[in-house]
């Protein structure tokens, strides 16, 4: 975030002294092209004043030359002085060959009718730009020559340079320090919010005792408010839910404990005829000691953060405890697996527990279960009937139970999803091959 402030504060740092510094540039340039072509064009003027005499009498007096040639020399610039055919009399830079006529030339073609005409264009002999004017010599009305000055650009080009690399100077100097400034800003608004979001992601991962700190801008302050008052009420709703699990389990376990043992000590006293609704009765009883279980089960889900758990050790200790009850129905265990995962160790491992005893329940005698899989999956596969398709598709509602019998609670693999899902993950039923059932967990890595 601080990155994406800083880029969009300088972004508009830099479009402001575009808006201001291109104009300058451009009217600077203009002012000095335009401030040579005055003073070249008066310097032909004076010459031109001072060529009348010599250009009406045809003749070349040697003050003309002097003065053509001596301001050239300080000048720089070119003098050309034509009489009225165009030939020049005066040349200050004549090209090898001897005379030259400039009778095509429009500027001199222009000033020969009585027109002031300046302009620039790119020498190929001298590889650089001119500028030239031409003025007409005249006496009164009547045009007697003209006097064409040509000027290189190369000195004005040089301070329109010099004064482009002083704006860019300026600009990298304003940038600079906009930049600094930028960063500061950013800093105090971003990092806030970087805070604020750690924050929400260890609530998120279940520590409800975090706060955030209430510092930088008015807004990121009330967020951090807002934010730690909706913390503060999701905790004390979670505190009261697990006071209600723990008081739930006390009131509903002891009643269903005291009416199994109930019911089994009557079943002593029972005629034969009275024994079989007695032995329903108890399995009401399991039934609904289960699904109080399971209730329980859903509400606890959500108490411990994920953390990096071993696939392998947890698988290891489950199946362990497993062992005894596998052995005894002649079911085998194979187990595969490696690899970490991001979950919460006490979820997983009930996660296990429940696919274990759907596995077994269902495996016939000497069959195997296979636990397999690596980082970000696992799979849980047995060889019993297997289920239809429309049977895996609604497997995970609550209370559905699939089977001719129907038994169970209802609530095992609805447990196992909300499991899984808390931790980021998900969870499905696929046909595993030969028969069976494919109970496969995708699990987060990182």
């Amino acid at each position: 975030m601080t990155k994406r402030l800083l880029l969009t504060y300088l972004g508009l740092t830099v479009l402001v002294l575009a808006v201001l510094e291109v104009p300058l540039g451009l009217v600077n340039r203009r002012n000095e092209r335009n401030d040579l072509v005055t003073r070249v064009e008066r310097d032909a003027s004076f010459l031109a004043a001072f060529a009348e005499d010599a250009l009406e009498n045809k003749t070349q007096p040697r003050a003309l030359a002097v003065a053509a040639f001596e301001y050239s020399k300080q000048s720089g610039g070119r003098v050309v002085i034509v009489n009225l055919k165009g030939v020049a009399i005066i040349d200050t830079n004549p090209p090898a060959g001897g005379p030259r006529t400039f009778a095509t030339r429009p500027e001199i073609i222009a000033a020969l009718h009585g027109n002031v005409k300046p302009g620039t264009r790119y020498s190929k002999t001298l590889h650089e730009n001119l500028l030239y004017v031409a003025v007409p010599a005249s006496s009164g009305s009547k045009v007697t020559g003209a006097v064409r000055i040509t000027y290189s650009t190369t000195q004005v080009d040089a301070r329109v340079r010099r004064y482009w690399l002083m704006l860019l100077a300026i600009g990298g100097i304003v940038l600079a320090a906009a930049a600094l400034v930028g960063l500061r800003f950013a800093s105090w608004v971003s990092a806030p919010l970087g805070r604020l979001e750690n924050v929400a992601a260890d609530a998120g991962a279940g520590d409800l005792g975090v706060r955030a700190d209430e510092e930088g801008p008015p807004e990121v302050r009330s967020l951090a408010a807002t934010f730690n008052h909706m913390i503060g009420e999701l905790e004390q709703l979670v505190r009261s839910q697990e006071e209600f699990v723990a008081d739930a389990s006390h009131q509903l376990r002891t009643p269903l404990t005291a009416l199994r043992l109930r019911l089994e000590n009557i079943g002593a006293e029972a005629t034969e005829s009275g024994r079989a609704d007695l032995e329903r009765a108890l399995e009401e009883v399991e039934r609904l000691s289960r699904l109080v279980a399971g209730l329980l089960s859903l509400a606890r889900a959500e108490v411990s953060p994920p953390e990096r758990v071993d696939l392998a050790a947890l698988v290891a200790k489950r199946t362990e405890a497993w062992s005894a009850l596998t052995d005894e129905r002649r079911v085998r265990l194979e187990i595969d697996v490696k690899g970490t995962a991001l979950v919460g160790r006490d979820r997983l491992s009930q996660v296990l527990e429940n696919l274990l005893a759907n596995a077994l329940a269902v495996s016939p005698e000497g069959s195997s279960i296979t636990i397999s899989g690596s980082s970000g999956e696992l799979h849980v596969l047995d060889h019993g009937p297997g289920m239809t398709a429309e049977q895996r598709e609604r497997a995970f509602d609550r209370f559905w139970r699939g089977g001719k019998t129907g038994a169970g609670s209802g609530l095992g693999l609805a447990i196992v999803k909300r499991l899984v899902e808390i931790d980021g993950g998900t969870v499905e039923l696929r046909e595993a091959p030969g028969g069976g059932l494919d109970a496969v967990i995708h699990l987060r890595t990182g």
